[in-house]
């Protein structure tokens, strides 16, 4: 699942020029991950920029399009569905991914407005799906979230369940069940954890590795990544 990091600028809105930082931090950002790509002997159009913009203005993504960023994340479905409709129409290449926890009532939302979700971790949730997929009459990109670091407060499949529940899937979503994501523990080396689902990935065949953010993003490219969650780092502070 090879997506270019950016794409050609887009006219600005006058709503976004209190968001021209955007720019700049997106330059700086796709800067970051060509070098950290380069150092690990990977091409920097092998990893994906999804640039986190929870909480930020339309306003925010507006700015970021007129940058040339196509990928966004979103945690809530509901914040998203009021944000990103309008910036579709006028933003056809936009994609979505919602990356946060999905409770099962919301899973029919989010399989109607996302392209990807990158938070299936359990097998409720994927029978939810699975039937919105159904009713919907689309199939967005669907990974697998690990709970790497086996944390009792985090979402994730549990490494020890995460090849048959990958199987699981795989024989349910076929080929949209695109890769795996994390969220390594934030007191933790993250390297190790990188690792580790870079090669869960590569051993079931799974194109996507989608892991790192803001603090830790050049280690995960480090380790296979090829998207990358990057929010503080391109928006500044959350609103």
């Amino acid at each position: 699942m090879n997506i270019p990091l950016a794409a050609a600028p887009h006219a600005v809105p006058a709503e976004a020029d209190a968001y021209k930082h955007v720019a700049g931090n997106l330059r700086t950002v796709l800067d970051r991950i060509a070098a950290a790509a380069r150092r690990a002997g990977r091409r920097p159009e092998e990893v994906t920029l999804v640039a986190v913009s929870k909480t930020h203005p339309a306003a925010a993504v507006q700015a970021a399009l007129a940058a040339g960023q196509l990928h966004f994340g979103e945690n809530r479905v509901q914040e998203a569905a009021q944000k990103f409709p309008a910036l579709r129409a006028a933003h056809p290449s936009l994609r979505l991914h919602i990356i946060g926890g999905l409770q099962t009532n919301k899973a029919r939302d989010a399989v109607r407005i996302a392209d990807v979700i990158e938070s299936l971790d359990r097998p409720r949730l994927a029978d939810a799906i699975a039937d919105a997929i159904q009713k919907e009459g689309r199939a967005p990109a669907l990974l697998i979230q690990v709970n790497v670091g086996d944390e009792a407060q985090k979402s994730g499949i549990s490494r020890a369940d995460t090849d048959r529940f990958v199987e699981a899937c795989r024989g349910r979503f076929g080929a949209a069940l695109a890769g795996l994501m994390c969220i390594p523990p934030a007191d933790a080396d993250p390297a190790p954890h990188f690792a580790w689902l870079a090669g869960c990935a590569a051993r079931h065949g799974l194109p996507v590795v989608s892991m790192g953010m803001s603090g830790d993003f050049e280690t995960a490219i480090a380790h296979g990544a090829t998207h990358v969650r990057v929010g503080t780092a391109v928006f500044g502070a959350r609103g």
